[in-house]
């Protein structure tokens, strides 16, 4: 399977999807520990790929959603964007909602 197929079918399968440096519980940088634990704190459960483990993806991913940097944080198959953009929504209150409704949305679609 191509990088950006794989890619393509990681976005599509989870609604709710974090590229990040290490794993939510083992980060491997600052700004993938402060983004993954602003998504936790929300509550809903999201899926992660740890791109130090998947080089292809590292290398890809940033062309594909024309985001140069890590981590990125997709919803419902969009970039929501970085670090900065995930903790400034998590502070005005609007990532919350979003995850929820996202996680809710493909709760009763099972």
């Amino acid at each position: 399977m191509e990088t950006i197929d794989k890619i393509k079918e990681q976005i599509s399968e989870n609604p709710i999807i974090l590229y990040m440096k290490g794993s939510p519980k083992l980060p491997n940088c600052g700004f993938s520990a402060q983004a993954s634990q602003a998504i936790m704190s929300c509550g809903e459960k999201f899926a992660y790929v740890d791109i130090l483990q998947n080089p292809d993806i590292r290398s890809e991913l940033p062309k594909y959603a024309n985001w140069p940097t890590f981590p990125q944080l997709w919803v419902d198959g969009e970039l929501v964007g970085g670090c900065d953009i995930i903790l400034e929504m998590f502070q005005q209150g609007e990532l919350q909602p979003l995850l929820k409704e996202t996680a809710e949305k493909y709760s009763t679609e099972q």
